[in-house]
């Protein structure tokens, strides 16, 4: 494995040609990088799958992207100085993944959950030249991590998947929702679909998403 930004692991297809596509994997708070690439066996073949493991250890197997303090006053606090500067590796990681397979970003896919799927919409939303289809599992749209020129940045070629479980009890549905709408308002491409579900992601929503990631590629 090559010396990147990030930990990894990697499953590649036999053969890797210019129109591979690349599917970047951010798994979510206390998690590590086999989490979601137990997706991967699952996925199309023909794809590069990369699982980055977030740069804070919490304990033995568990990582964060950023610090969330449960016991603030305000609920569960984000430390903001944090995110940014995990936005801002994982920008530079997908540059590192993308240059070392020679995949360009019309063929790169983003997929996050829970954490990594806030980091996933503050990466696409500050950068959308360099990733343009982007799975959100589980998350929702972080105002403090998105760009100030919103309105100048070209989103023509984004396109979102984002589904929610109905019954979340770490981040409720409400705050997932307000995508489609804050979406909308950019002419951003996308899709929502909420499932019967707590905080994981059912059979029907990951068949769902991988055919979703099929016919993009």
């Amino acid at each position: 494995m090559d010396k990147l930004s990030l930990h990894y692991i990697v499953r590649e297809p036999k053969i890797i040609t210019k129109n591979t596509s690349l599917l970047i994997l951010l798994h979510g708070y206390g998690s590590n990088e086999e989490d979601l690439f137990s997706f991967a066996s699952e996925l199309p073949e023909d794809i590069i799958i990369v699982s980055a493991r977030a740069p804070l250890t919490l304990g033995f197997g568990s990582y964060s992207w950023y610090t969330i303090h449960f016991n603030s006053p305000q609920g569960k606090f984000s430390d903001m100085p944090e995110a940014i500067k995990a936005r801002e590796i994982i920008a530079g990681f997908i540059d590192e993944v993308q240059q070392k397979y020679g995949i360009l970003p019309e063929k790169t896919f983003l997929l996050g959950f829970s954490q990594g799927t806030i980091l996933s919409y503050s990466v696409a939303l500050n950068y959308p030249e360099k990733v343009q289809k982007i799975i959100s599992l589980s998350g929702y749209v972080n105002p403090d991590l998105l760009p100030d020129d919103l309105n100048s940045k070209d989103y023509s070629k984004l396109d979102f998947y984002i589904s929610h479980g109905s019954m979340d009890q770490v981040i409720p549905v409400e705050w997932a929702n307000k995508a489609p709408d804050f979406l909308k308002l950019l002419n951003i491409k996308h899709c929502y679909k909420e499932f019967p579900v707590g905080h994981g992601v059912s059979p029907k929503n990951f068949f769902e998403f991988s055919k979703w990631i099929e016919e993009r590629m």
